[in-house]
């Protein structure tokens, strides 16, 4: 009989944090390495929903990215006021849009009154850890890291930080996307938004008033929030996204989970594209109802306005709308009632 070994959940967790924890210190302190004969431009960091704007550069350059890592107690619900772990001071974090072959500079500062060391992964990172172990700042400390953007795409990047474990600087917050545009860029679009969908673990803290993350919840699964833009409501009342009809619309959209795969889908709107995975120049799929994206994955849609109306943005795993995640696409303009025709049943 073949016996397998179990790990239990916290057991796992402590592993995982002492592989990196152990790449931090056989790495130490690197050097970015400096991107000769390549102009050197500052990146345009945006707050989710808005994304930068598209690159329109024809060659590389040294892209320069300044991220802090911030602790701080904002709103997750009407009535939970949270403690959250973020980069730049929001859930998610910046959206970062770089270029295919460019040199990116990663400075990354922890801010002096945090209690924990923070770092960045970036999943459009070749190399160990995806710079994880470079960048990791104590308190008050910085880091620099320089990698090159060898493959397009949109990428998912996350705290990695071993203390107290990686879990935590995710649940808390610490994620968001990074965006690498090919050569020759992407198609024109009227409208690109950024989206990411995430799971909160909560229970009150010893502050009151105040929430925090349960890591019992968090090893069950058993998420009390799952919502866009990192916190319940981000993308209804104000927050609402916004077309006409005839425009393009490109999302961008991510999914860190922690956990849970999500199951993507606009509410009477049909994907006139979507690439695979957030893959340029991979797999490309149209006529999309619904699309998986997997925990710390990511997808980008393309698709027309024909109608207007409110499109809602949900996670078809359709018990979580209950639990936040849900948003609102608003379309103006005139109705075409050879497309959508709401007929008058006494006529």
């Amino acid at each position: 009989m073949t016996h397998v070994a179990f790990i239990h959940p916290r057991r796992l967790t402590r592993l995982i944090s002492l592989v990196i924890m152990l790449g931090v210190l056989a790495m130490g302190t690197i050097s970015p390495v400096q991107a000769k004969d390549m102009p050197t431009v500052q990146a345009q960091l945006t707050t989710l929903p808005h994304v930068p704007d598209p690159i329109t550069r024809k060659e590389p350059a040294r892209v320069l990215v300044n991220v802090e890592a911030k602790e701080y107690v904002g709103t997750l619900t009407d009535e939970i006021q949270y403690k959250f772990w973020s980069f730049n001071g929001t859930v998610p974090g910046p959206m970062i849009r770089v270029r295919v072959g460019d040199t990116v500079e990663l400075h990354l500062k922890n801010h002096a009154t945090n209690k924990y060391p923070h770092n960045m992964d970036l999943h459009a990172v070749n190399g160990p850890g995806g710079g994880a172990g470079a960048n990791l700042a104590s308190p008050g400390g910085e880091n620099v890291l320089s990698f090159k953007t060898l493959r397009p795409g949109l990428y998912m990047y996350h705290c990695a930080s071993p203390v107290p474990n990686i879990p935590a600087h995710i649940a808390n917050g610490m994620y968001g996307m990074i965006l690498v545009d090919p050569e020759e860029g992407l198609p024109k679009v009227d409208h690109e938004y950024a989206v990411v969908q995430s799971e909160f673990f909560t229970e009150p803290s010893k502050e009151k008033g105040l929430y925090e993350l349960s890591m019992e919840k968090g090893l069950a699964e058993h998420p009390d929030h799952v919502v866009f833009n990192g916190k319940v409501g981000a993308l209804t009342g104000k927050g609402e996204l916004i077309a006409k009809v005839g425009e393009t619309v490109r999302l961008y959209f991510g999914n860190i989970g922690p956990n849970s795969v999500s199951s993507f889908h606009i509410i009477g709107e049909v994907f006139d594209k979507v690439y695979v995975d957030g893959a340029i120049g991979g797999l490309m799929n149209q006529n999309v109802q619904t699309t998986l994206v997997p925990s710390a994955g990511s997808a980008i849609m393309e698709f027309r306005m024909d109608t207007p109306g409110a499109y809602l943005l949900v996670d078809h795993s359709i018990f979580r709308v209950a639990k936040g995640a849900l948003g609102i696409l608003s379309v103006e303009g005139k109705d075409d009632f050879s497309i959508f025709n709401p007929m008058d049943p006494s006529n």
